[in-house]
């Protein structure tokens, strides 16, 4: 009976997480314009949580493209369609890898930085601070930072990709010695730009991107002010973000396919 008691209690209390932080979303949709004032801000954001982030992203993609080269001709070579390895390293990646581990890697470098930084200055009183000097919190720190995470996924994404790709192409064509012209031929001819593309690579990560960047926001701002709430909320960030973009995912790929 306790059992039962307690798993309820956790129950509600996740579904009752998730309606605050839609109800935030829709007051952070409202702080937006207001936002445009501080562009700069958003452009801070941007680099930080963008350009600061290429580096894990880029290599990450490399190795990811790399791997899936060396297992995916393992297999190929059993049924001696090894020509195919460009073809399936490309489609794995753009259609679930790119997006979901891009997701995953911001949320976990980006967003939890999103996620301190916003905790500390809920922390320091510095969101109250600006409240009393008559300045909208939402829209001089949250909003920026969430109209970052919206461009800056995508873009991330796109170049985790790139580096997959060739990734692939160096394991495939240099190491294991796959005809360059059968490697992009067959990926050419296969790949399609909207089922493939833009499904896969722009729709998902612009979901996982307002996804990830809410919650980031979300759990910062609304953390208690202090520094074990601050060190909770980026927790909160990283499990919360993983199993959204893991379901996200799943809902996506059932509408997409």
């Amino acid at each position: 009976m306790n059992a039962r008691i307690e798993r309820n209690g956790v129950v509600s209390n996740a579904l009752a997480q998730i309606g605050a932080c839609a109800l935030f979303g829709l007051t952070l949709l409202g702080a937006v314009p207001g936002s445009l004032r501080h562009f700069r801000e958003t452009l801070r954001q941007v680099w930080f949580v963008g350009a600061m982030s290429l580096t894990i992203i880029m290599t990450c993609g490399l190795f990811v493209g790399m791997v899936l080269a060396l297992q995916l001709y393992d297999v190929l070579s059993i049924f001696g369609g090894t020509s195919a390895t460009g073809t399936v390293v490309a489609i794995a990646i753009y259609r679930e890898l790119g997006p979901v581990v891009t997701a995953l890697l911001f949320a976990g470098r980006a967003g939890t930085s999103i996620t301190a930084e916003i905790g500390l200055m809920r922390a320091t009183d510095q969101i109250d601070a600006m409240e009393m000097m008559a300045v909208d919190p939402l829209a001089y720190v949250a909003a920026p930072r969430f109209l970052a995470g919206i461009v800056a996924v995508p873009l991330l994404t796109v170049m985790f990709c790139t580096m997959g790709v060739l990734g692939g192409h160096l394991v495939g064509v240099s190491w294991l010695g796959i005809d360059n012209g059968t490697f992009w031929s067959n990926m050419t001819a296969t790949v399609d730009v909207w089922k493939d593309i833009v499904d896969g690579v722009i729709v998902k990560s612009f979901v996982f991107g307002i996804v990830v960047t809410l919650i980031a926001v979300f759990q910062g701002y609304t953390t208690p002010p202090t520094s074990e709430g601050v060190a909770y909320a980026t927790t909160r960030t990283v499990v919360a973000s993983s199993i959204a973009i893991l379901a996200l995912d799943f809902v996506l790929t059932a509408f997409l396919v």
